[in-house]
């Protein structure tokens, strides 16, 4: 369960490990996103005085990794994880685990050593106000993050008033292209050099080599995809059909698998089909937004066109493949997702949003608590006023500005967050007891 918040003027409750010197930790770090981010964040760490060990799991994660005599290999099965990890953690004095996505089964196991043995567990995500931020956390994200047990009036008052304007994201400062290019290396290179993990298995449903097919088709097909979307989002808008847009989700997505009660993304949209077609207004459509790494291993698209058949309302549904959210979102009637962190932008421009899951962002008077059937016919609109004060206690708390793959979008959140890694507070605390870092964000240079 999160932690609360602890009230102004108690002191926050911190791992020992948190309160010791940079000189005095030994950072182990897991499975990081594709590509440099986490050799470039050992660099800084152990700059700082600190230990830092890297595990690899695969030929993939050994790459990006340019301390060979600071590399730990898993070379066994996943479960004998467990075990390797609670010898590494006694033979190497481990203070500090550091891992991307808390709930792939090899992190799963992470998170509940560090809260065995009292450590220091620091979390990156995908930023909560992606594509522009990445998020930094203590002891878990999304479902298992603080924010879960943080209320609204708790924010409001970490803030002591402070009125700040909520930033426009800037027009470029996505690094789509690279994290496409990464997760086709990082796939290729277990295919082809993985001959020292003889037992590694994916945590995906399908195998490597399909993972790795699917990743260089999205990455070649990208331009037909960006046309096809820029096609099928100006009909939709040309149209002049009110629509409620909804938020597709990878069907590999963690975070939707850990923290909804959908087995598979086609039962989400079975379901908002069967409510669309029995409670919209019939001059009503919905559009199904993909994810811009949606590889079609799912065959939504086709899913989502035969259902619609049965329900008979094909002519209402469209499909959009991955590419800008905000042209849609501009015209939207409303939101619907599981637990996407895009549903942000809609909630920042003002739209009715409908969480199907657990979200960090699903709170009372932002997020809507209507049934479905209500939601398609009347949806209740976030507090701007509310919604505001829940932008600003993110950027000023988990959110930093960059990106994980870009050279230009790393540095700007390698400046920050190691300050932030070493402090004895956590992000959340650290606002509530006047100590959070001081931060620009981006596009104000």
């Amino acid at each position: 369960m999160p932690r609360p918040i602890q009230p102004a003027g108690k002191n926050p409750e911190t791992a020992p490990s948190a309160r010791l010197p940079g000189e005095a930790r030994v950072f182990l770090l897991l499975q990081g996103p594709h590509g440099p981010f986490f050799d470039r964040l050992g660099k800084l760490l152990r700059a700082t005085g600190a230990q830092v060990w890297r595990v690899a799991f695969n030929a993939g994660d050994a790459f990006f990794w340019s301390a060979p005599d600071r590399l730990i290999r898993h070379c066994d099965a996943a479960c004998d994880w467990p075990a390797h990890l609670d010898r590494i953690i006694a033979e190497k004095g481990v203070t500090d685990i550091v891992l991307y996505g808390d709930v792939r089964p090899v992190h799963a196991a992470a998170r509940e050593a560090a809260t065995r043995r009292d450590l220091t567990l620091h979390v990156f995500e995908e930023g909560y106000l992606r594509p522009f931020w990445i998020t930094y956390e203590r002891g878990g994200a999304n479902g298992y993050s603080r924010l879960m047990g943080i209320t609204l009036r708790e924010m409001r008052a970490a803030l002591r008033g402070r009125q700040g304007d909520v930033p426009r994201p800037p027009a470029q400062w996505g690094d789509m292209r690279q994290h496409k290019f990464y997760g086709a290396l990082y796939h290729f290179l277990i295919l082809t050099a993985n001959r020292r993990f003889p037992r590694y298995r994916t945590h995906r449903d399908i195998s490597v080599w399909r993972e790795f097919r699917l990743n260089l088709r999205r990455l070649l097909l990208s331009p037909a995809i960006m046309l096809l979307h820029m096609i099928r989002t100006m009909r939709i808008r040309r149209s002049g059909s009110p629509f409620v847009l909804v938020l597709m989700q990878l069907e590999h997505d963690a975070s939707f698998r850990a923290h909804s009660d959908y087995a598979s993304m086609s039962e989400f949209t079975a379901e908002v089909l069967r409510e669309f077609a029995a409670h919209a207004p019939r001059h009503h459509h919905v559009v199904f937004k993909a994810h811009p790494l949606e590889d079609g291993r799912g065959n939504l698209r086709a899913a989502i066109r035969d259902q619609a058949e049965v329900l008979g309302i094909a002519e209402r549904v469209h499909f959009v493949p991955g590419g800008k959210l905000a042209p849609l979102l501009g015209d939207a009637r409303s939101v619907i997702t599981v637990n996407s962190t895009s549903a942000q932008q809609a909630l920042w421009r003002g739209l009715p949003v409908k969480a199907m899951g657990r979200a960090v962002f699903d709170k009372p008077q932002l997020v809507s608590e209507q049934s479905l059937a209500e939601f398609f016919l009347r949806p209740q609109r976030p507090s701007p006023h509310l919604y505001q004060r829940y932008r600003d206690y993110l950027l000023e708390t988990s959110q930093i500005p960059g990106g994980f793959y870009a050279a230009k979008a790393r540095a700007p959140a390698l400046r920050l967050v190691v300050d932030m890694m070493l402090t004895p507070l956590d992000p959340y605390d650290a606002l509530a007891f006047g100590q959070a870092e001081t931060r620009q964000q981006p596009g104000s240079d």
